[in-house]
């Protein structure tokens, strides 16, 4: 399996509203050092998704990275993306485990809450996702985080943790010193003039020799 580490970006239809601009901004994305892509449309146009999801998948292993559907089994069944991102509300990690088989890559939203976490780990998820931490367009109305959940978990448990929520490369410093393996952006990310220096800056952030890194932890 991978390791999940780094730059974990998540798409938008808003700021990717058709194929030719999903496939360039993910490409510039990958290019710029992007290591797990999450494919996430609410719309109902299952012929859309299907084929989005499916040249995704494509793209995605050329650059050696990951793919995860977001909320959707069946259509992570139907493209073999590499897994899916389950919310609370959604199917049963059990089920999608039982879909998707043992080598797929589940990972669990657990807002701020710990117990959601251990719940998660305890059924077998991948990687457990905690936010938000800052303000976010994607999901104005999710439960808050706490910086130091972050912390907490990553004493307790031994699986890849997720920060998601507002993540800018201003704030992103703060959720990997707290103990985040992967950060997940979006608008941060593909609203980007350049989203390939983007990409390339928040990967950069994840050595521990950073400029931005050592800065940070010393100001802490």
């Amino acid at each position: 399996m991978h390791r999940l580490h780094g730059l974990y970006g998540v798409t938008d239809s808003q700021l990717q509203p058709d194929d030719r601009i999903l496939i360039e901004t993910v490409e510039q994305a990958l290019m710029g050092g992007m290591k797990v892509l999450q494919y996430r449309d609410k719309s109902l146009d299952s012929g859309k998704r299907l084929r989005q999801a499916g040249a995704l998948k494509v793209l995605c292993h050329q650059y050696q990275a990951m793919l995860i559907i977001n909320d959707d089994i069946e259509l992570a069944l139907d493209v073999e993306a590499d897994g899916v991102h389950l919310g609370q509300q959604d199917e049963s990690l059990a089920y999608a485990r039982e879909r998707l088989g043992d080598y797929a890559i589940i990972g669990i939203s657990c807002e701020n809450s710990l117990e959601k976490a251990r719940s998660a780990v305890d059924l077998g998820a991948n990687y457990i996702a905690f936010g938000k931490f800052f303000p976010s367009r994607t999901k104005p109305d999710a439960k808050n985080a706490e910086l130091s959940v972050l912390s907490e978990a990553r004493q307790m448990f031994d699986l890849p943790i997720i920060a998601i929520g507002g993540i800018t490369m201003e704030n992103a410093s703060d959720v990997i010193t707290a103990g985040a393996d992967m950060v997940a952006v979006v608008n941060n990310l593909f609203a980007a003039q350049n989203i390939r220096e983007r990409s390339q800056n928040f990967m950069t952030l994840f050595n521990d020799n950073s400029p931005e890194l050592k800065k940070h932890r010393k100001a802490v």
